[in-house]
């Protein structure tokens, strides 16, 4: 049986949570309680030495890397497939994932974490407004790949969406307004039953 440690606002926990749904993978979901250190606690850090959520186990296998716990869904449970079978499509989806988490994923939690858990005298507005113009550089190129199709690669929703949706749901905390194209393509994968059954409370 799967296991997934996780925190129900982590944006990293949430991407597993969707690819879970989608998947029809029933796994046991235990939430770490972060606010009280548990994911400082000897016994979490002997499974997770980072301190992070998600910590995917399964048979003695100990996962603490999304992108990688994501790849390891992928290939035991192919079955709805998040990835192109051709070796291109495939090879779209790892360059989107890996740009989401380079160009996205980072600047979006120096804004929102701010946001979210600090009180304003504490913001570091100027790297704030670094991280804003990092991201609405990349929703341009972003904009430039969408322009007449619905999802990234191939035309389906894959884990690249996967990925981005726990970010673009953060848009409007941000302040920022994409631009047409990636703002249909958030709404349109915002929209699905997995996104809304993890969508964070707060």
């Amino acid at each position: 049986m799967l296991k997934l440690h996780y925190h129900p606002l982590s944006t990293f926990s949430r991407r597993v949570r969707i690819a879970l749904i989608e998947k029809g993978i029933s796994a046991e979901l235990v939430e770490v309680d972060m606010a009280k250190g548990a994911h400082r606690a000897p016994a979490y850090l002997a499974l997770n030495p980072y301190g992070r959520v998600p910590t995917l186990e399964e048979d003695g296998l100990v996962l603490y890397e999304s992108t990688a716990i994501l790849e390891y869904l992928e290939a035991t449970h192919p079955a709805p497939p998040l990835v192109p079978a051709d070796p291109r499509g495939r090879a779209l989806v790892s360059m989107h994932v890996k740009l989401c988490d380079i160009q996205l994923a980072r600047q979006t939690g120096t804004i929102i974490f701010p946001k979210r858990f600090l009180p304003k005298e504490r913001w570091d507005e100027a790297v704030m407004a670094q991280a804003k113009k990092e991201i609405e550089k990349h929703l341009g190129i972003l904009e430039t790949q969408l322009r007449g199709k619905q999802y990234l690669a191939g035309d389906r929703y894959s884990l690249a969406e996967v990925c981005y949706t726990p970010f673009v749901e953060f848009f409007p905390l941000m302040e920022i307004t994409p631009p047409p194209a990636v703002a249909a393509w958030s709404a349109r994968i915002l929209e699905r039953p997995s996104a809304r059954e993890t969508k964070p409370a707060a």
